[in-house]
């Protein structure tokens, strides 16, 4: 691992910084313990309800790649942006700050946990951006490393924007971490600026999260013992006690808690 290793871009931006404290994140020679999921796995299995789009970064120079179209609709561009600095400069410019620190605050994660499992952990928070109709909405942001050379440096980035705002309007400033795959890492960080929410008395185990998510999707509970490979008494278990822990009645009330309080 090259301790000096840096990247630059054509077009500058602010997470060149904080990524660059973090040569580790960019280049080593850890390698993965497991198979990382292909993109279109990540893709169909990170949670998305409303609008979305997603682009991979090609992370040496900040370029993007793969950019879903949905994007132009969505905050009213008349092209496809070819910089991540053009998806940055849609960000609501006092949510610049917290951006930053999220992104901090997950590489310290990640090398917390050992970068061997890099390309297997999840980073989601919140935070506002420009749409189409000229004003700040609350996006869901989702993010993953997919791809280094072999060499060890980090070449690709995948992420994705789900507009949350007919959800909640509440940014609850959480930082989550989480395993896909065979990972069942759960970590959750508050932002230091940002008074620390309620979470539930009762936290929600790993599976119960993986069914929230899938229930959040419309899923029934026939669907979900299909997609996991559960009973169907199990899953209906899982749910009632899901719905015990975060005291709602309600799916859509379940979705803006989750949302919330950063368990998805």
């Amino acid at each position: 691992m090259d301790k000096n290793y840096s990247i630059s871009s054509k077009k500058a931006h602010p997470l060149l910084k904080v990524w660059n404290a973090y040569p580790q994140s960019l280049s080593n020679t850890a390698k993965s313990i497991t198979t990382p999921p292909t993109i279109e796995q990540i893709i169909g299995e990170l949670f998305s309800i409303g609008e979305f789009y997603y682009y991979s970064i090609n992370v040496p120079e900040s370029t993007l790649m793969f950019t879903n179209g949905h994007i132009l609709k969505i905050h009213g561009l008349k092209k496809l942006p070819k910089y991540l600095k053009e998806i940055i400069d849609l960000i609501h410019p006092d949510d610049l700050d917290f951006v930053m620190e999220a992104e901090r605050m997950t590489l310290e994660k990640m090398n917390e946990i050992g970068w061997e499992h890099q390309q297997n952990l999840k980073c989601s928070y919140c935070f506002r951006m420009r749409t189409w109709k000229g004003n700040y909405e609350m996006f869901h942001h989702q993010s993953l490393h997919i791809a280094k050379d072999e060499d060890g440096k980090l070449l690709q980035a995948v992420n994705i924007h789900t507009n949350i705002q007919h959800i909640t309007t509440t940014n609850s400033h959480i930082v989550l971490v989480a395993g896909v795959g065979n990972r069942d890492d759960f970590h959750q960080m508050h932002y230091e600026k940002t008074e620390q929410k309620q979470l539930p008395d009762n936290s929600l185990t790993k599976r119960e999260i993986e069914i929230l998510s899938l229930l959040a999707l419309g899923n029934s509970a026939k669907q979900i013992s299909d997609i996991l490979d559960l009973s169907y008494h199990t899953v209906t278990t899982h749910r009632r006690n899901i719905f015990q822990k975060t005291d709602c009645t309600k799916i859509s009330e379940l979705i803006k808690k989750a949302l919330e309080w950063g368990l998805i």
